[in-house]
C-alpha cells in the first residue's frame, strides 16, 4: 500500500525517525526528510543517501515557508519532528512551546493548504500526567505535569479541531517509553536505557534517581514504526482526532531493566548508584521518561 506513495517525515533524522525511514523506503514509499538537525543526527541518514527514492530537506518546522516548501506533492506526513524530554521543558519552556506547539501548527496548516488528508504525528504518554490509574485508556487523561506534556495536549486538540473544521485525519500516537536501534544514550536528556546500555558497556556504574523502584512500560522502536505504518495505510476513514497508545502493556521497574541488560554477560557492571535529588530532578524522576 506505500509502493511509491510520497511520504514526508518530519524528524526523520531523529531516534524514531529514521527507523521510520528504513521501514517505508523498504515497503517501496518514496521519501522526504525534514530536520533541521537540532537533535536529529546526520549519520541516521548515511544509509539512505544513495537510495534514488529518498530526499533530505534540510528545514525547520518553525518557519512558516519551509513547512510550505516541505508538503508540496506529498500524500501523507508522518509528524515526528519535536523537541523531546520533561527536564528540558521545564528548563527551556519557549523553546520548547517554539518546536512542539508553534512548528506543529505550521505543518498542520501546511498540509492543509496543500490538501494533504492523512497527518499521523507524534504524541506522548506524558498527556496522562498525574492520572493515577492504570493502565492508562485513551480519552481518560490527567493534568500535565511539565510544559512538554502541555504541548503534546496542545498537538492533539489543533488536531480535532482540523479534522472537525476540514476534514482531515489526523492521528495521534502517544509512545511510551520507546527504546531501539540510532538512540542516543548522549546528553543529560538522553532516555534510560540507552544511557543504562552505554554506562554497562563501559563499565561503569548506572546511576539511577531513587531507589530503582520506579516502574515503566518500555515499547521497543518497531513497535512504534508499525503503529506509524499502520496509521498511515489504513483504510479506516478518521471523522475526528484519533489518538492511541503506542506501548507494550506491561510495566518493569529500573532496577529490573539493569537486570535484563546485565544478564548473560558477567563483564558488566551491574551496581547501580542510586541519587536522592531534590528539587526538579526528583519531581521529574517520579513520572514517565518519554523518548520522543
Amino acid at each position: 500500500m506505500l509502493k511509491d506513495k510520497h511520504i514526508l517525515v518530519t524528524g526523520g533524522a531523529g531516534f524514531i525517525g529514521s527507523n521510520l525511514v528504513q521501514e517505508l523506503l523498504a515497503q517501496g514509499a518514496r521519501v522526504r526528510v525534514m530536520d533541521n538537525f537540532a537533535t536529529g543526527r546526520r549519520e541516521n541518514l548515511t544509509e539512505f543517501l544513495s537510495n534514488p527514492k529518498f530526499e533530505l530537506f534540510e528545514a525547520d518546522i518553525q518557519i512558516v515557508e519551509d513547512c510550505q516548501k516541505a508538503v508540496k506533492g506529498i500524500d501523507a506526513i508522518s509528524h515526528q519532528a519535536a523537541l523531546g524530554s520533561v527536564p528540558r521543558s521545564i528548563a527551556f519552556p519557549h523553546n520548547t512551546h517554539s518546536t512542539n506547539a508553534t512548528g506543529f501548527l505550521n505543518m498542520l496548516h501546511a498540509a492543509k493548504e496543500e490538501g494533504i488528508k492523512r497527518f499521523v504525528y507524534a504524541s506522548s504518554s506524558s498527556v496522562y500526567g498525574d492520572l493515577a490509574v492504570s493502565p492508562k485508556v485513551e480519552g481518560v487523561e490527567g493534568n500535565p505535569l511539565s510544559p512538554y506534556a502541555v504541548t503534546k495536549m496542545l498537538n492533539e486538540q489543533y488536531s480535532g479541531v482540523y479534522a472537525r473544521l476540514f476534514g482531515m485525519e489526523t492521528v495521534g500516537l502517544r509512545y511510551f517509553n520507546v527504546f531501539g536501534p540510532k538512540q542516543d544514550p548522549n546528553g543529560v536528556y538522553a532516555a534510560a536505557i540507552p544511557k543504562f546500555l552505554d554506562k554497562l558497556l563501559k563499565n561503569e556504574a548506572v546511576t539511577i534517581n531513587g531507589d530503582g523502584s520506579q516502574t515503566r512500560d518500555f515499547t521497543y522502536v518497531k513497535n512504534a514504526v508499525r503503529a506509524n505504518v499502520l496509521a498511515l495505510t489504513t483504510e479506516r476513514e478518521f471523522t475526528g482526532a484519533a489518538v492511541y497508545n503506542v506501548a507494550c502493556g506491561e510495566s518493569y521497574t529500573l532496577l529490573e531493566v539493569v537486570a535484563a541488560l546485565r544478564e548473560g554477560s558477567s563483564e558488566l557492571n551491574y551496581s547501580p548508584l542510586y541519587t536522592f535529588p531534590e528539587g526538579i530532578v526528583e519531581y521529574v524522576s517520579n513520572y514517565p521518561i518519554d523518548t520522543h
